[in-house]
């Protein structure tokens, strides 16, 4: 496998990058936007964590830095000990095919953050010359959740993106994908009226292929 890509650390990372104000990504979550100068999202003040918790970064069960706070249905972080939506195991090695589709399911179910992971996670293992298509794809997710998280700049800057990345793809597109489609709604998206007011999503793969 080739190196992880540098983007590709925490599967939220992605997501907690943009910057709300003109939707750029940042160097880290914790920058200063280099695109506008906004200083990064401030909290009222740290959050507690669980009792008995061990201090420092949280942690998975393989000693890899991970966020432990729940999250919402849009990936967004809840304090400890509230409810959270279960978010997808990182890491796992899905074919190309099993990927489209389960983010196909999560983004009709209303989750593309969710789908954003499982994206994500066929980015840090594809081919080296694939990679791009799925960082698309990725900010493809990304962009219909900042949508739904009502953040137009972010959903804007994301859509954009995606337009870019997959451009390159779509004369020849693979696992049977309609890139041009996703491209062409995507780049409408980022310059429409009202971004946060989606027209029907085009699926990854069209039915029947």
């Amino acid at each position: 496998m080739s190196e992880t890509p540098p983007e590709a650390g925490d599967p939220a990372c992605l997501l907690n990058r943009v910057c709300d104000r003109c939707g750029r990504l940042r160097a880290a979550p914790d920058a200063v936007c280099t695109g506008c100068g906004a200083p990064p999202a401030t909290t009222a003040g740290p959050v507690p964590r669980p009792p008995g918790a061990r201090p420092g970064r949280d942690r998975d069960a393989a000693g890899r830095a991970r966020n432990g706070r729940p999250r919402d249905g849009l990936g967004r972080p809840l304090p400890y000990g509230q409810q959270g939506v279960m978010r997808q195991p990182e890491g796992v090695i899905r074919s190309a095919e099993r990927t489209l589709a389960e983010a196909q399911r999560l983004i009709d179910a209303g989750r593309p953050f969710h789908a954003h992971e499982v994206l994500e996670d066929r980015w840090k293992s594809a081919p080296d010359p694939e990679r791009p298509l799925w960082r698309a794809l990725a900010q493809f997710a990304v962009g219909l959740t900042h949508a739904a998280r009502g953040n137009e700049a972010g959903a804007r800057a994301l859509f954009s993106r995606a337009a870019e990345g997959l451009t390159p793809f779509a004369a020849d597109p693979p696992y049977g994908t309609d890139l041009a489609a996703l491209a062409h709604w995507a780049r409408h998206q980022s310059a429409a009226a009202d971004v946060l007011t989606l027209p029907p999503v085009p699926p990854l793969v069209p039915p029947g292929c």
